[in-house]
């Protein structure tokens, strides 16, 4: 606000009381609005594991195109991004693995996605994630994520 002084001067600015005042208002917002998008978190964190998981899918469906078989649960998702030592032995496995980056991604949790092969209820795969309390079982964003192939 600008103010004229007694000498007819004008100083611009603005007094500790209005800057108070903005700063109550920004921390009432700020408390109003965080829990809204710190709850978001949680449903990134399980949309982007599903996403992975699908990824993951693809690439194990074209290592089964290339070779005839899924790995096995003992050479796990590590096959996708290093040629396999154990049997079965790949014979047409791709020289760069299937996987960009040459690193078998993580859940949004850090923990390794679990790899199965056969999968449950005659699945060919299994890929999970133990959810947000990386623990089986659980309910809400602590939930196993499952995806088959």
């Amino acid at each position: 606000m600008k103010r004229i002084g007694a000498g007819g001067e004008i100083f611009a600015g603005f007094t500790l009381i209005e800057v108070m005042v903005v700063l109550v208002i920004i921390g009432i917002l700020a408390v109003a609005v965080a829990p809204r998008i710190l709850s978001r978190t949680d449903q990134a964190n399980v949309t982007k594991a599903k996403t992975d998981m699908r990824t993951i899918s693809s690439a194990l469906k074209l290592y089964k195109l290339d070779n005839g078989n899924y790995p096995t649960t003992e050479q796990g998702l590590e096959a996708l991004v290093a040629l396999p030592t154990t049997e079965p032995v790949p014979q047409s496995w791709s020289p760069g693995g299937y996987i960009e980056g040459g690193v078998t991604p993580r859940d949004p949790w850090g923990n390794s996605y679990i790899y199965r092969s056969p999968g449950d209820n005659g699945a060919d795969f299994e890929i999970i994630s133990l959810g947000k309390d990386m623990r089986e079982g659980g309910t809400s964003y602590d939930e196993d994520i499952i995806v088959s192939g």
